[in-house]
């Protein structure tokens, strides 16, 4: 396992991070959720051993359940790990317990802390955009809950790169901590992140922890073209998540992976993971699994290495489409281009030069 600076931080990150979505079963996650306390106990066995060193989890997940679960399994491991948690989403009918507020964080927080049954949160990311709560009073509770030591760092998630901005900018200006991290989709079958997210975490210093890196189910090696998703899956069960572009695009990088996968004897997840866990500005990948043989075989993406070839065919294979103004850079000739849009442009111009070739 490697380990990689959490954003400007001197926090080091595994590569592979734990997730607990699939903890617990409750309060609409009825889907996508089914593991127990002594499951979780064996997972955390299973990731730390691996040499996994973050667990993530969230007071939305199952209503506050995985959390709970999180707390009775780890036990005397609880110092061996960074814990990350979240809030912001509504956890009830009362219109202030959801979002950014002062009042509504700092209750959210105890709480996470009661149900996790600790006296701290390493990391608390906000878990999506309040577009009503003002930033600074945000960034004042948060920095009340850093202050009381019950929060270590913070971070966010599902934010665009504006509002990453904003939230930078305004923790500067009243000389504030700022995010740490974001926590964002990405999968190669949706690669948006590549057009402000991505760069962003490169230029700020921001560590870019992905979640849903399978796609929710999508690059778990059992939804292939011409068959149904099987019952007991997320897509099988039909959780709502993720959007797909194309569905006929999707099933082409399924069979690529499988294709690579083959010739490394590895599956289709590892394979995905082992692809997105090199990806530029990604610090670790969130994995989480229903079954111990799931969960090893994602653990095992941490010790598989592509090809320079086999990653050149992923890439070209989902290679997301040009966007203004990243294609006016390439085709009126741009110097001076951005060390942090660079990655992603060379791309565009391989894609723009293709199209070109065939006029």
């Amino acid at each position: 396992m490697k380990y990689r600076p959490l954003g400007n931080s001197g926090l080091l990150v595994s590569e592979i991070v734990l997730g607990t979505v699939p903890f617990g079963g409750s309060g609409g996650f009825e889907k996508a959720a089914s593991v127990d306390v002594d499951g979780a106990r064996r997972q955390f066995d299973m990731a730390l051993d691996a040499g996994v060193n973050l667990i993530d989890t969230a007071d939305l997940y199952s209503k506050g359940e995985a959390e709970e679960l999180v707390g009775r399994a780890l036990g005397d491991k609880r110092n061996d790990i960074i814990l990350a948690s979240k809030a912001r989403s509504p956890m009830s009918d009362n219109p202030n317990h959801s979002g950014f507020s002062r009042y509504h964080l700092i209750n959210a927080c105890e709480a996470s802390l009661k149900r996790l049954g600790t006296d701290r949160i390493d990391l608390y990311q906000m878990h999506n955009w309040d577009g009503v709560t003002p930033v600074e009073e945000m960034l004042y509770a948060l920095d009340h809950l850093v202050q009381s030591g019950k929060i270590r760092y913070y971070g966010t998630s599902n934010f665009t790169g504006w509002q990453m901005m904003k939230t930078i900018g305004k923790a500067e200006l009243h000389n504030l901590m700022p995010p740490i991290s974001q926590q964002i989709y990405y999968t190669p079958e949706s690669r948006e992140a590549e057009y402000e997210l991505m760069p962003l975490a490169i230029d700020q210093n921001v560590g870019t922890l992905v979640w849903g890196p399978l796609g929710e189910g999508v690059f778990n090696g059992k939804l292939r073209r011409g068959q149904k998703a099987p019952e007991g899956t997320r897509q099988g069960n039909g959780w709502p998540e993720p959007y797909i572009h194309d569905m006929e695009r999707a099933y082409d990088i399924i069979e690529l992976l499988a294709e690579i996968g083959e010739k490394h004897n590895a599956s289709i997840p590892r394979t995905c993971l082992a692809w997105l866990k090199d990806r530029p500005g990604v610090t670790s990948l969130i994995i989480g699994a229903r079954n111990e043989a799931h969960l090893k075989d994602d653990l095992a993406a941490a010790e598989m290495t592509l090809d320079q070839d086999d990653i050149d065919r992923i890439e070209a294979a989902t290679r997301p489409a040009p966007q203004y103004p990243y294609w006016h850079r390439v085709v009126s000739g741009m110097d001076r281009i951005d060390k942090a849009e660079k990655p992603f442009i060379d791309h565009y111009r391989k894609t723009i030069d293709n199209r070109s070739d065939q006029r």
